[in-house]
């Protein structure tokens, strides 16, 4: 089974590239999706979050204040430290299991910060990066989250920068003014080439 790293910057198209390749036939292990799961009421996360960061991290509901959490991080390194502290472990040990119980030719672990966090590189055997400019990045979340343009730009920053993400890739699709039968094509192509590879 090969396993491939699917990252890109926000709004760049990941999660529609990670969607078309489970229509292809992966098994797809969506980093995110586990981190929101761990951080919801009852959450595997939540006991350590509550212990580090207080009370007023938890929502009367038992799960994770997101927003308060998100300027949390976003103003304080040491405390963004902290909280990847608590999730990636917990994260690293979901993505294994889900990825041994995983069938058929190709697992694709979506990992937003992949670059980022250096391991992820040598736990994949391709990258797969999808990129798009910034001024698209920040419309499509604008129009799809309601979030502010500043905001966006925030989180860009944040992130790895786009020659470091690419210098990381295997492969790159640029989804800048693609239609989405473009961008299947693409993906499809990658996906034909890669299960070659893998025969």
């Amino acid at each position: 089974m090969r396993s491939i790293g699917l990252t890109g910057g926000i709004g760049s198209g990941k999660s529609t590239v990670a969607r078309m390749l489970v229509g292809l036939g992966a098994t797809l292990v969506d980093t995110d999706a586990i981190a929101r799961a761990m951080t919801l009421p009852g959450g595997g996360a939540m006991p350590a979050i509550a212990a580090v960061f207080g009370a007023e991290m938890v929502a009367p509901d038992g799960s994770l204040e997101r927003d308060r959490m998100r300027a949390l991080v976003f103003a304080d390194a040491q405390a963004k430290q902290r909280l990847e502290g608590i999730l990636h472990p917990l994260i690293g040990q979901e993505c294994a299991r889900q990825a041994a119980a995983a069938q058929g030719a190709m697992v694709v672990f979506d990992v937003p910060l992949l670059v980022e966090s250096q391991r992820w590189r040598k736990m994949v055997d391709r990258v797969l990066v999808v990129d798009a400019s910034e001024t698209n990045q920040v419309q499509r979340v604008v129009e799809r989250s309601g979030w502010q343009p500043e905001a966006v730009r925030a989180v860009i920053a944040q992130q790895a920068s786009r020659p470091t993400r690419r210098a990381a890739a295997d492969a790159v699709i640029w989804n800048e003014n693609l239609s989405l039968s473009q961008l299947e094509d693409e993906v499809c192509e990658l996906w034909r080439q890669w299960t070659a590879d893998n025969a």
